[in-house]
């Protein structure tokens, strides 16, 4: 299995909070479980995001899959991609050094 990122960022209608609909906050608890599966199932490795609601806050997703197509169809799964809330961009990606891992 190889690793890869995925950075997203938010479109820029939700970058101010009153713009956020119901609909958007199902679609991040979609998200949120999506992620909460990859890591049941072994794949996903971190997923987080910076504090703040800027043009500058961004979430990763760090996964393992078995080639960048795979790769690719698995960030196109996430819901907030799919529901075009977020812009992601994927990269291979190799972890170095990670605490409690030598």
């Amino acid at each position: 299995m190889k690793q890869f990122i995925y950075v997203l960022k938010l479109i820029p209608r939700l970058l101010k909070e009153s713009n956020w609909t119901d609909a958007d906050n199902e679609v991040v608890e979609r998200h949120f479980a999506h992620l909460q599966s990859l890591l049941a199932e072994g794949k996903l490795i971190l997923a987080g995001k910076t504090e703040g609601l800027e043009e500058r806050t961004f979430g990763i997703v760090i996964f393992e899959a078995e080639d960048l197509e795979s790769a690719q169809k698995q960030m196109r799964l996430d819901p907030a991609v799919q529901d075009g809330i977020m812009d992601a961009e994927l990269y291979p990606y190799t972890i170095a050094l990670m605490r409690g891992k030598l």
